[in-house]
């Protein structure tokens, strides 16, 4: 498998593209990321009212467990005041648990989104293309595996010549229908290397 071109300016062009898209997702990580924090950092609220409801229903159990030591009705008023800071104080700490969790799981998901839905557009961008590119490489590297011989470099020409556009052949020769048609391989052989991106090996 071949990742990168041959031909430097493509190769370049090729790493600085790579590099971007990398950059760009590992920017997406990072906005997620302190997406999660803004968000995850409200569940202080929730936090607060169940501190404030348990310390309520102490209150109460505080009470209770005075009022428990009068004698005959101690049990009675111990147990309704118990109940009082259940109902009061411990709907509230469980209110403000409820409150955490919620504010915690929403930050998850938010960052989540954060960073999946943009990377999901670079990758849908530039994967695709960059693929076909890896396998153009690939497949060009081993067509491309004999260079020196003259029936090879006839075709290549050949193919340069028939299949590439005018205005490239242009900047390799000035009569690219002429070199094919006299023999002269050079330039055209040089256009469909460079159209490949790739320096062939040798045998």
């Amino acid at each position: 498998m071949k990742l990168y071109p041959d031909v430097p300016s493509r190769r370049r062009t090729t790493i600085v593209r790579d590099v971007v898209v990398l950059l760009a997702l590992l920017f997406f990580a990072w906005f997620g990321f302190k997406t999660y924090e803004a968000v995850d950092a409200l569940k202080v609220l929730g936090s607060g009212v169940e501190t404030a409801g348990t310390s309520v229903q102490n209150g109460f159990e505080s009470v209770a467990g005075v009022l428990g030591g009068i004698p005959l009705v101690g049990d009675q008023l111990s147990g309704a005041i118990q109940g009082a800071g259940a109902g009061t104080g411990g709907e509230l700490a469980d209110l403000g648990r409820q409150g955490v969790e919620r504010v915690h799981d929403l930050a998850i998901m938010l960052g989540i989104f954060v960073f999946c839905l943009p990377a999901f557009v670079v990758l849908l961008a530039a994967l695709p293309r960059r693929i076909r590119q890896v396998r153009r490489l690939t497949a060009a590297s081993v067509v491309l595996a004999n260079p020196d011989d003259e029936d090879r470099r006839r075709l290549l020409a050949m193919r340069a010549g028939f299949g590439l556009p005018y205005g490239v052949l242009l900047r390799y020769t000035r009569d690219p229908l002429g070199d094919l048609a006299d023999g002269r391989h050079d330039a055209l052989v040089a256009a469909a290397l460079d159209d490949a991106g790739v320096v062939p090996r040798q045998r």
